[in-house]
């Protein structure tokens, strides 16, 4: 039985932001760490770190919220969308758009791991992994 390691990734992001811990440690794979660069460069997550611990390596994420209290919470909301027993592929003309634009959308192309916005601009397609907003 294999594991679905962008599952594990999505549910201890989600889990964390539920409860507005700040720093989240994940297992390094190389699709995590693309995920997790993907994140960082749309601000998602604030920072990310490699860490080495019992011989296993880990991506440290530290997540972002917000400092003053007088604003309301603000929640990461992911859903994993191709799963190993459902894989849900797209054209780039189909890719489907969250919140107007306004969320990504991480595929997994023949040229690596990119967002909605990339995969449109450079006409390739792929396996929709997860939405983000």
């Amino acid at each position: 039985m294999s594991r679905d390691t962008i599952a594990e990734i999505i549910t201890s992001i989600r889990n964390a932001d539920m409860v507005k811990k700040r720093v989240v440690r994940i297992a390094y794979t190389n699709i995590s760490e693309s995920i997790v660069k993907i994140l960082l460069r749309e601000g998602f997550i604030e920072n990310v770190r490699k860490h080495r611990e019992n011989n296993k390596d880990l991506l440290v994420l530290t997540l972002r919220h917000r400092r003053n209290r007088k604003k309301p919470y603000i929640n990461i909301n992911l859903k994993r969308i191709s799963r190993p027993g459902l894989r849900i592929y797209s054209n780039y003309k189909r890719i489907t758009r969250v919140l107007g634009g306004m969320g990504i959308v991480i595929l997994s192309t023949s040229q690596g791991i990119m967002t909605d916005r990339e995969a449109r601009e450079q006409k390739i397609g792929g396996e929709i992994l997860c939405y983000i907003w």
